[in-house]
Parts: C-alpha cells; sequence; structure tokens
C-alpha cells in the first residue's frame, strides 16, 4: 500500500519533520518498507498555453509556439514575443489550450525510477524545425495509460509559467507501507484511518470523519442478501446523468490516484477509486441501463448470493472465471453480473456510452473473499481491503460521498440500504491499575482516557472504553490496553527484568543442539522450510493430500496443506541444489509436523510432532545410497548413546503406513530401539520405532528429477529425546576391545547385522557395529565387520558370533 505524505497532512498537520514522522509511523503503527522521494520527480515542468499552432503540411505534426509565463531557462531560444516553439505530434494540441511542457534538460517522469531516465532537449525536426522540450501526454507524466493526446489543464485553474507540482501538490514523498502488519486494521487502509491513527500516535486529537451528504431518495431499490453472513450490509444509490462531465482535463483526482499506484480510467471509476483509497471503503459502479436489461426488469433489483457451482462470468479485464460455491456473486434478477468484492463484470462495464449508474458500497465476507482471491487469483485494491474485514459502519455514508463527488454531471434518483438498525459499539471495561500492572508504566487516568479519545475511542470516568464502529480488532481489556502501549510508545516503557524462577531442564532443547552438533560434523547442511506446502508437493512424494490437514483460508494456493513429514521439503530444496548445480550434498532439517492421526489438544488443535529429516544426494557414486544414509543414522545415535536395529520395510507384508512412505521397501529400514529386542511385533501400533532410512521410490525420485544416488531418512524426533538418557555425556565408555568378524550365509545383510547385534546386546556389553565388505562370489555370502566392544568381552561371545550363519 502506498501513502502519499502529502494527502496524509490534508488531515493531520504533524509538527515532527518528515523523518521523525516516518520514524514513529514505523515504530507504531506499521513498518515503512521504503520512501519514494517524488520531491524531484516534476522538476522543470511547467504549464503553459499553447499561444500558435500551426499543421506542419504532409505529415501529422504541429508547429506550436507556447506562452510559459516569466519562466526564463538557459539553452531555450525565446522569439521577440518571450515564445517558445515546440513540435507537437498529439492530435488534440490546438491554439489557446493550457498545456504541460517539460523543459529541455527535464527529465521525463514516468522514467525517473528506470536505470537509464530519459532526459528532454533541444532537437531538430523534419531536419528544420527547432523544437525545445516536449508537450506531455497522461502516460509520459507517470498519471496514466492514455497516449492518445497531451495533457488539457482546465481553464483558470493555472496561469501559463507555474510549476505543475506546484499546481498539483505533486512535491511529495510516497510511504510505501507493508500491509501484512496491518491485516487486523481494515481501517487503516484508507487515508483518513491512517491519519487518525497518526494523530494518535504524535499525541494528537483527531475528530475528522466523512459526513453524510443530504439526499433525498425517490424510491428504494429492491436488494436481496440470501445469507446475512455473505453480507453483513449492502447500500445502493442510483444517479442519472443530467449535464456533462469534465473528464478531458488532468485533475486533482488523477494525480491522487496515480501516486498511490491507480491508473486512471474515467471520472466515474476514478471517483470510487478515489473514495476508497481515501476511506477504505470500496465502491463498484455499474452501468444502469446494462443492469436492469440484464434482469428483465424495469428497476434494479439486486440479489446478492453464493455462485452455483460452474457458473460462468466474464469479468473487467475480459478473464472468463467458473465459479463455485465459495464466491459471492452480484445478480440483476437471477443473473450474476459482478463477483462480490473482487470485480466487476463485462457486461455492466462503465463505458463513454454511459448515462446512469448504479453505485453499490457494501461489505463482504472476508471468508469467502478470501477463498475467491485465491481459487481465481485476483489481488485488486478491493479485494485486498475486503479480505481484512471492512466493517459496515460507513457503507451509505460512502456512497453518498461518491454521488456527492459526481453532482455535477448526475442527479440522484434513488437510494437504498439493508441496514436495519443503528450499529452497536462495542464496550469495554478496564482499569488504570490492570493497564499499568500489564505495560509496567505509571500513567495516568487522564493520560489513558485523552490517549484513547485522540483516535476515537469513548472514554468514561472508571475507564468504561467504548470502542470506535471502525475498529473491529478490539474485543477484550487486552486489546485497549495494548492500544494505550502502542500509541504511547513501547519505546517509552522502562524495562525491568521480570522476577522468574530458574526453568526446567529442557530434555528436547538439549537433543536438539546436541544432534545439530553431530549432522553438521558429518557434513550435512541444515535447512529451515515451511511447515505449509501445496498439495502438488506432497503428491510428488507420494503423500495423500487426504491423509493431510487443509488450511481454510490459506495466504497462498502453494501453502493449503500442513506436511504431516519434513522429506518432500527436503527432497524440493534437493532438487534446487542440484540444479544449482551442486553434485554432492546432504541436507537435514529439525522442524515441526502435523499428522492426521486423530490427537488433538485441549483447545481442538491438531497436536504437533517434531521430525528431524535428511536427504543426502549425489551425482556420481558408485556405491548404494542406502547405506550412505544408514551410516548417517548408525554414527547419530552411536554418538547419542542409543542402541539400534534396522528391521527391512519388506520384512512385514503389506501395511497402509508403510505404503504411504516415499520410501522404496526393498531399500529401506524400519529403525527401532534395542530395549525390547526382536521379540516383539514390529506391527504392534504401541512399538516404539525411531523413524525410517532408505533410498526413495523411483516414483518419487522422478517427481523431483533428481538422480539415482538419493536416499534419506525422517526420525521422530519426541522418542528419539524420550529414550536419549545421556544426551550430554557422549561417547565417555572408552572402547577396550577390537575385532573383525566375517560369516558366511545365505541371509542378507540386513538380517545378519540384526542377528549380530542381538547376541552382543544381550550379554549387556555396548558395541560399535561397523560394516566392512560383503563378498559374494557365489550363492555363499561373505559379510565382514569391524567390531568395537566399550566392556570387557568374554571369548565365548566370539564364539557365539562365529556361529551365526
Amino acid at each position: 500500500m502506498k501513502i502519499s505524505l502529502n494527502w496524509l497532512k490534508k488531515y493531520v498537520q504533524p509538527k515532527n519533520s518528515d523523518e521523525e514522522l516516518i520514524r514513529l509511523i514505523g515504530s507504531r503503527l506499521v513498518e515503512v518498507e521504503g520512501v519514494i522521494d517524488e520531491s524531484h520527480k516534476y522538476d522543470n515542468i511547467y504549464i503553459v498555453k499553447v499561444a500558435t499552432a500551426e499543421k506542419i503540411p504532409d505529415t501529422h505534426l504541429t508547429l506550436c509556439q507556447i506562452d510559459v509565463g516569466s519562466v526564463r531557462l538557459n539553452k531555450v531560444d525565446y522569439d521577440e514575443n518571450g515564445l517558445v516553439q515546440v513540435v507537437c505530434g498529439a492530435p488534440n494540441v490546438r491554439e489557446g489550450m493550457l498545456a504541460v511542457w517539460i523543459a529541455p534538460g527535464a527529465v521525463v517522469p514516468a522514467s525517473v525510477h528506470e536505470d537509464s531516465p530519459f532526459v528532454i532537449g533541444k532537437r531538430k525536426m523534419l531536419s528544420k524545425y527547432e523544437s525545445s522540450g516536449m508537450l506531455a501526454g497522461a502516460d509520459e507524466l507517470d498519471f496514466g495509460d492514455d497516449h492518445s493526446g497531451i495533457v488539457e489543464i482546465e481553464p483558470g485553474t493555472a496561469a501559463p509559467g507555474e510549476l505543475l507540482k506546484d499546481v498539483f501538490d505533486l512535491d511529495d514523498l510516497i510511504l510505501d507501507i507493508e500491509n501484512k502488519s496491518l491485516t487486523h486494521r481494515p481501517d487503516t487502509f484508507g487515508v483518513i484511518g491512517f491519519a487518525r491513527e497518526v494523530a494518535g500516535i504524535m499525541g494528537e486529537s483527531f475528530d475528522y470523519e466523512y459526513q453524510d451528504t443530504t439526499l433525498v431518495p425517490k424510491k428504494g431499490i429492491k436488494i436481496t442478501i440470501e445469507d446475512n453472513k455473505i453480507c453483513q450490509r449492502y447500500s445502493a444509490v442510483v444517479l442519472e446523468k443530467h449535464g456533462e462531465i469534465k473528464n478531458k482535463y488532468l485533475s486533482f483526482l488523477d494525480t491522487v490516484l496515480a501516486k498511490s499506484g491507480i491508473r486512471p480510467l474515467n471520472p466515474i471509476v476514478d471517483v470510487t477509486n478515489y473514495l476508497m483509497l481515501l476511506t477504505g471503503q470500496p465502491l463498484h459502479a455499474f452501468d444502469l441501463d446494462k443492469f436492469v436489461k440484464i434482469g428483465g426488469t424495469d428497476t434494479p433489483e439486486i440479489v446478492v448470493r453464493l455462485a452455483r457451482n460452474g457458473e460462468k462470468l466474464t469479468l473487467l479485464d475480459d478473464t472468463e472465471v467458473v465459479l463455485n460455491t465459495d464466491d459471492i456473486v452480484i445478480c440483476s434478477g437471477e443473473k450474476p453480473v459482478a463477483l462480490a468484492g473482487a470485480m466487476g463484470g463485462k457486461s455492466t462495464m462503465i463505458d463513454e456510452n454511459t448515462h446512469n449508474i448504479l453505485i453499490e458500497s457494501a461489505t463482504f465476507s472476508l471468508y469467502n473473499l478470501r477463498k475467491t482471491q485465491m481459487a481465481h487469483g485476483i489481488f485488486s485494491e478491493a479485494i485486498t481491503r475486503f479480505t481484512k474485514g471492512q466493517p459496515p459502519y460507513q457503507c451509505l455514508k460512502v456512497a453518498e460521498a461518491a454521488a456527492e463527488m459526481l453532482s455535477e454531471g448526475f442527479v440522484v434518483t434513488q437510494v437504498a440500504d439493508t441496514l436495519k438498525k443503528p450499529l452497536e459499539p462495542l464496550k469495554v471495561q478496564v482499569s488504570v491499575d490492570e493497564i499499568n500492572g500489564l505495560l509496567g508504566t505509571h500513567y495516568t487516568e487522564k493520560t489513558i482516557k485523552k490517549t484513547l479519545e485522540n483516535v476515537g475511542f469513548g472514554v468514561n470516568a472508571g475507564l468504561t472504553v467504548t470502542v470506535p464502529l471502525w475498529r473491529t480488532d478490539i474485543h477484550i481489556k487486552e486489546d485497549v490496553i495494548e492500544e494505550v502501549g502502542r500509541l504511547l510508545g513501547y519505546d517509552n516503557i522502562e524495562p525491568v527484568l521480570p522476577l522468574h524462577q530458574t526453568a526446567k531442564h529442557n530434555t528436547e532443547w538439549d537433543t536438539k543442539s546436541k544432534v545439530r552438533e553431530i549432522m553438521t560434523r558429518f557434513g550435512a547442511n541444515e535447512v529451515l522450510t515451511y511447515s505449509f506446502v501445496s498439495g502438488r508437493l506432497l503428491e510428488k512424494a507420494g503423500i495423500s493430500t487426504n491423509d493431510c490437514y487443509k488450511i481454510v483460508n490459506s495466504i497462498s494456493p502453494e501453502l493449503q496443506y500442513i506436511r504431516p513429514s519434513i522429506v518432500p521439503s527436503l527432497l524440493d530444496k534437493a532438487y534446487l541444489n542440484q540444479k544449482l548445480p551442486i553434485d554432492k550434498f546432504a541436507l537435514f532439517e529439525i522442524n515441526k509436523v502435523y499428522r492426521k492421526d486423530g490427537r488433538m489438544n485441549p483447545e481442538g488443535v491438531p497436536v504437533e510432532h517434531t521430525s528431524l529429516g535428511m536427504v543426502l544426494a549425489e551425482r556420481k557414486n558408485d556405491g548404494t545410497a542406502y547405506y550412505k544414509a544408514k551410516l548417517y543414522v548408525e554414527e547419530l545415535f552411536r554418538k547419542l548413546g542409543i542402541e539400534v536395529m534396522f528391521v527391512p520395510l519388506d520384512s512385514f507384508g503389506y501395511d497402509s503406513r508403510i505404503e504411504g512412505l516415499p520410501f522404496e521397501k526393498k531399500r529401506s529400514a524400519l529403525i527401532i530401539p534395542y530395549k525390547d529386542g526382536l521379540s516383539k511385533d514390529l506391527r504392534d501400533e504401541a512399538y516404539v520405532a525411531y523413524g525410517v532410512v532408505g533410498e526413495f521410490k523411483n516414483s518419487v525420485r522422478r517427481a523431483f528429477k533428481l538422480g539415482d544416488y538419493l536416499a534419506g531418512f525422517e526420525l521422530d524426533f519426541e522418542n528419539l529425546t524420550e529414550f536419549s538418557s545421556n544426551v550430554l555425556d557422549v561417547d565417555v565408555t572408552p572402547i577396550v576391545a577390537k575385532r573383525d568378524l566375517t560369516i558366511e550365509t545365505t541371509k542378507s545383510y540386513q538380517e545378519i547385522y540384526n542377528q549380530v547385534a542381538e547376541t552382543i546386546f544381550s550379554h549387556g556389553i555396548q558395541a560399535n557395529i561397523i560394516p566392512l565388505a560383503i563378498y559374494q562370489p557365489e550363492k555363499i555370502k561373505h559379510i565382514s565387520f569391524h567390531l568395537e566392544f566399550k566392556g570387557k568381552i568374554d571369548e565365548k561371545i566370539m564364539k557365539e558370533l562365529e556361529k551365526i550363519s
């Protein structure tokens, strides 16, 4: 959102410098992402009068002599009458008109922020006509896209020689506001609401409010709202044409809209956009005659309803959208003519032939409009404001204001409003002690009362606070306390250390710190990714979106689901790294996941789980990715002092929980503790498992466009923390004996590994079991291990190991 400082100052007169004012806005209201300095954008650009205009034969050009008043510039030739010669190609240039002259040496405003701004000079046209500077069009002045002719200034509004920036107040600073920090404050999306807040943070009162104009309804318009949940209030004003609108002249509206990032279109639409920027309340103007014709009635019959699945509507930008049942539509009778809150329809658009208009001012469900925004990709200025939760208090006022601004060319004939009774403001009770107790301040009741009244709150003795109708974010006393602290400045509160007790030892935090240290020592790189992911990302990893929580009001189509696993996010980052290209890397992340397992906290919110995930990839490697990923796991658990064993996934047969994993069953294993040995049924849901390690399915690898050498793991961090009792004292047990062991067998490596581990640990001895080699000349495998014992061993153990086959 862009806010003109000059426009702001029309409603509040700051005593501070511009720099201090911007600092205060940033610290007490909203983040200012940047300041666009337009104080020199319109330097050396003047209002001039075209004294003579003669067509140059056989061309579209006109030779003009312009009156620049008393302006005398170097490098500009003046004739004996003080006139300057300019060649102009615009079809509307004529003798006697007031125009805008960009003098030689000035920068064309539309190019100011380009890498190479265009500087106007003197030039010779058709090899014989000298031309000093240029007469400018709206597009060149950065006031719109119109290139059909040069800008005209209404006679009597300026004199030749006056600077354009002085006439239209263009010597300005534009504040680039970060919208997200005002999501809860729809009232600040208008200049008036923003100015009220600026007055409040400066400790000044603000009494301006958009006042009602006097309108006499001729007859009511029929308005039907099928469900009040989707439209809290709908106001409408019908205007019939009775005169001409001066739409050919550059106006204050054009300059204000342009500075706010909105291109001027025509006088009617410009008025609705201006009032939206001023008040925060979006308006929409329909061509009344088209509207009534579509409905097949004599008078407008407005219906506000949810769209029916499959209905189609062509919007103002010529886009045809297929509607869904979350969309709200405005209908003429039964036929949709606008996508409510988002964009009007092509069938009722205002054009040069419009004689009568219907102005709509309403409030729509922010929840429905957020879905509409995401479903159809519409991010207009209007829907941006509606999705913040526009309050209904000023609907009719702003519609009436539009009628007043258009009164030169239109007369009001009908007015209607669906509000049945006055809106009741909320009252909140709070005390001075509660405010000072929470903020740690010593404010008096007088200070608190004035601070709140400055921004429109009503405050009675004893601090009964009446919340203004435009403040939809204030509900409880803590909201009021926050308001006092913010307006008076959190930076003015003296910091005091709170009294507290020593926190309990956090085992999970210790485990996370140690795991990060271990993983980075192994050469892995930690990443941090969003917990919100797209359905497309989950499907690429082979995870069904039906097994995931979907966000009702997601901020983006790419962030619609809460991930049940970290692995898809890591695979996505792996693709980006291989694309760079990086030939060899390992990525890991410790973060929250949300499994759709039915577990809820007392507030009915899904329980968070912490997971550790890792993905490793290499572009060129002749080995097996599974064993490298498994080595990471073995070393991680060894350093954490936890003994684990690996059970191949394909030993389970069919299991829906395993089938839904992105790992290839034949080259993956379940990681389990040696706590209970192998006697327990691994498919028992009560059985503890740390996680899974293995290579990814070919379908997953292809979906992410990754190479053959790809593996990873995902561990349940809660189980890891629970069993990691000696996380702070790792590797303290010395290795006292080393042995090499080779076993001849027809079994798989994993089966033999598990037998070796079970034999050792059944004697209560800790050991590192390190695979050395697998040699298979024919049917018999020769599997070799290096054993590092952490306690005194009996040679009987080695004899038991040698019997394994």
